[in-house]
């Protein structure tokens, strides 16, 4: 029997599912891990539980909107997130450097022309958090295997040198069984019924070069990066 989180819609809007009722939940949830850790699969696997959710957020107002927020700029802004959001969740996200390294540089390989300081398509945010985290605007090869194992290893150690000791974060990895029962856990959501949900584990999403599972995904829940509000599109005026 298929989970219902690894069922991918692809139907017109029409056929979308109807939205759940939002769980209102005390505090945000930010997920700082590093693309390709799993973040469209934990962002996937919130929805499902009735949770509005952002994968990437560049305005005020996807922030505001969201329960949860996922991937760019969250991995490399979260000390600047926890101050604007003091009752925030944090998860950091865990994945091996021998699957992560290869997946990493497949991904940069297809957005790395998209984050030029100057030229680059992608939102001025999500290029500044990459270089933040990559060193893309200063290395002459981001690629290499040594310069991309150093960035994740530095940013795992100030992500938990910053969270030491406090109860509002947690480390996981997905793909280790029972990582999702203790996310949900941690965030203060009930465990999905085993019927509905056999497997209770998260969808995998986003595997191998498939680099828009997100997109690709349909959900009444979903919070655009670049919502409006009454700030227009603005983001928030802090600097790293």
């Amino acid at each position: 029997m298929t989970s219902k989180l690894t069922e991918v819609s692809t139907s017109p809007q029409a056929a979308l599912p109807k939205a759940k009722v939002a769980n209102e939940l005390a505090s945000k949830v930010f997920i700082i891990g590093l693309p390709r850790t799993g973040t469209t699969s934990v962002s996937v696997a919130l929805l499902e539980q009735g949770l509005t959710v952002a994968h990437q957020a560049f305005t005020k107002q996807a922030f505001m909107l969201a329960d949860a927020v996922s991937d760019a700029p969250c991995f490399s802004d979260y000390q600047q997130l926890d101050r604007l959001f003091p009752n925030a969740k944090f998860v950091y996200l865990d994945r091996p450097l021998d699957k992560w390294l290869p997946s990493m540089q497949m991904l940069l390989g297809r957005m790395l022309v998209h984050l030029d300081k100057d030229k680059g398509r992608f939102h001025p945010v999500m290029k500044r958090s990459f270089n933040h985290c990559f060193d893309i605007w200063q290395v002459e090869d981001v690629f290499d295997d040594s310069h991309l194992t150093a960035c994740y290893l530095r940013h795992q150690q100030q992500v938990l040198d910053y969270f030491a000791g406090r109860d509002d974060f947690i480390a996981l990895d997905i793909s280790v069984t029972g990582s999702f029962a203790a996310l949900l856990q941690f965030i203060g959501l009930p465990k999905p019924n085993t019927t509905d949900f056999p497997q209770l584990s998260f969808p995998q999403l986003n595997m191998g070069r498939n680099v828009a599972s997100w997109d690709e995904y349909k959900h009444p829940n979903k919070i655009s990066a670049n919502a409006s509000g009454p700030d227009k599109r603005k983001f928030f005026d802090y600097r790293l």
